[in-house]
């Protein structure tokens, strides 16, 4: 079944793997909640803060897309194979989801730019970690 997706895409020309493409999105929306996060306390009189539980809501939508693509790539290309690197990954990624889902929760219920960018800067650090651990993954 996988190896049929990875078929297809390469008759159409597309013969990369499909978790990058979707990496930047959740990465560049956890970086620009941080960034805004430090913004609003700045300024508290700006949204700044409802700007970056934007940049939450939209991460945590493609986080889960982000993680299946990387789970199908870590099918196709390392036929499943259980390494260090590919567990620290998955870890991170269950990290980084409940990081996004607390983030939402509280910007829903309006908590403190402080309180915020605490979550902000662990969901930054869990980013950071997993660009990394891929990055080592594929060039070590």
């Amino acid at each position: 079944m996988i190896e049929s997706i990875y078929t297809l895409l390469s008759q159409v020309g597309f013969n990369h793997p499909l978790h990058p493409a979707l990496t930047h999105i959740p990465m560049g929306m956890v970086m620009g909640s941080f960034f805004f996060g430090i913004a609003a306390l700045k300024w508290p009189d700006k949204n700044f803060s409802r700007s970056a539980f934007h940049c939450s809501v939209l991460g945590l939508l493609f986080v889960i897309p982000t993680a299946l693509a990387g789970m199908l790539d870590w099918q196709h290309s390392f036929d499943g194979r259980y390494e260090t690197l590919i567990i620290i990954k998955m870890v991170l990624a269950v990290v980084l989801t409940t990081g996004l889902t607390l983030a939402v929760k509280m910007g829903r219920d309006k908590r403190p730019a402080k309180a915020m960018l605490l979550i902000y800067i662990v969901c930054l650090f869990t980013a950071i970690g997993l660009g990394f651990s891929g990055g080592q993954l594929l060039y070590g």
